[in-house]
């Protein structure tokens, strides 16, 4: 075993186990060991005592939109990155979309990553995408170790992602299944969009009827019957609806290998409390009722749904007019997806293990990443958030590190400061500065 180099020691060190007082043994970047508090420090190694603030494993968000290259004005890796970090997440998957060219073709993949390998403040892994004519590219791109594909059953909002219909996304399912690849998909209907009222203008509840839960509820259940079909693993992004909860129920319960994924904005914005004109709110599927955000987080309690995710999809702030059908859907949470779930987890009489399970150790088996990541344990990446849980603060866009500084999130009071941000056992935030960028680029195990 290597010698230990570093121990971080605190009261309340959340692991599989529990959270417990704890020294946290890392070795080469690796835990090596969960001791007890009061455990010895070896010979040569650094303590860094954390007192009573809480050592959770570095979040894990995977569906993030970085739009690098092509729309880096938007968002780009050096920004999103040292936003994600300042946020207590320490491995993110970036989704096909927006950037120029889009992670379809192996060769698009290869320009992604070297866009990102020397401006990631934390690690970097990367989706690609399925789209109505790639599908000789899937398997190539699996081999090339994307972490699985992405697409959209209605208009994405960039031309150059189509979606899939139904044809398509059978095609596209019975290529990937037959690697035991990973759709993620997002699940709205085409058909049951055009037939909603659809009028422009600055009224939330307008834009709100446009995107009715119908929409959400039809696809899922389409994509149900085709992972039943072809015995294929798929996961619903970004679910709003709580009408389709039941129907994920049953899949899972019948053995369908499906996951789903649900966002921050999500479990603590409600619809009610939209401004008109507020377009810094919009996102696809919306935000709905707060009758509907409680069933939301019943059906994490349960499991029916898995995980939290950002889907952290930002835009030049000119792009967010107040017009709701014209705005660039999409809500910038990078930095602040941990206090805002933990703020309401709290509320509700959930505990931070709770939020680290949905955050982290789900998120890093979605990605195929729960032997290094999601974890405090040994053999795990030293990845590693201090969250002062007890500490608020209010919501300062001026200090937030994604490029474009929109938030939904603007003036709340939240729980949760995250004092520090650790990578593989390097410190690479503390106190709100930051070192030159350690991260690597993770391909599919």
């Amino acid at each position: 075993m290597p010698d230990v180099q570093l121990v971080l020691r605190s009261t309340r060190v959340v692991t599989p186990e529990g959270t417990r007082a704890a020294s946290v043994a890392v070795a080469d970047g690796t835990v090596t060991a969960v001791l007890p508090h009061d455990a010895p420090v070896p010979d040569g190694a650094r303590l860094e005592d954390l007192g009573d603030d809480v050592l959770l494993p570095g979040l894990v968000d995977t569906h993030v939109h970085v739009n690098d290259p092509g729309r880096t004005e938007w968002e780009g890796f050096w920004t999103a990155t040292r936003a994600a970090a300042a946020g207590g997440i320490t491995t993110l998957v970036d989704m096909p979309l927006n950037s120029l060219p889009p992670t379809t073709t192996v060769d698009h993949l290869r320009v992604k990553r070297k866009t990102a390998a020397d401006k990631a403040h934390i690690d970097v892994g990367f989706w690609g995408g399925a789209l109505p004519d790639n599908g000789a590219d899937l398997r190539p791109l699996h081999e090339a170790g994307v972490f699985g594909f992405k697409a959209f059953l209605s208009p994405s909002g960039v031309d150059e992602f189509p979606h899939l219909d139904d044809d398509h996304l059978a095609r596209a399912l019975r290529e990937i299944a037959s690697f035991d690849g990973l759709l993620i998909v997002h699940a709205e209907d085409p058909h049951q969009l055009a037939g909603a009222p659809q009028r422009g203008g600055p009224r939330y509840a307008d834009f709100l009827a446009s995107r009715p839960r119908r929409a959400e509820d039809t696809a899922v259940a389409r994509l149900l019957e085709h992972a039943r079909r072809f015995d294929a693993r798929v996961h619903v992004l970004h679910l709003s609806s709580a009408d389709a909860l039941p129907l994920l129920a049953e899949a899972k319960a019948d053995g369908v290998r499906v996951t789903v994924e649900t966002c921050p904005h999500y479990l603590t914005l409600t619809a009610e409390e939209v401004p008109d004109g507020a377009s810094e709110f919009k996102c696809c599927p919306p935000i709905r009722e707060a009758a509907n955000q409680d069933l939301l987080w019943q059906a994490l309690a349960d499991g029916t749904v898995d995980c939290v995710v950002t889907d952290h999809s930002p835009s030049t702030a000119d792009l967010k007019t107040d017009d709701f059908a014209t705005a660039w859907g999409g809500i910038s949470g990078l930095q602040l997806s941990l206090p805002a779930v933990w703020t309401e987890a709290r509320r509700r009489g959930h505990t931070l293990e709770d939020v680290v399970r949905w955050t982290s150790t789900h998120t890093a088996r979605l990605a195929g990443l729960e032997a290094r990541k999601g974890a405090i344990a040994p053999g795990h990446d030293a990845d590693f958030a201090v969250l002062a849980p007890d500490e608020t603060f209010t919501v300062d866009p001026a200090a937030l590190q994604h490029r474009n500084r929109v938030t939904a999130y603007a003036g709340r009071t939240l729980h949760g400061v995250v004092r520090s941000t650790w990578l593989r056992g390097e410190r690479v935030l503390a106190d709100g500065e930051f070192t030159a960028p350690k991260g690597r680029l993770l391909t599919r195990p």
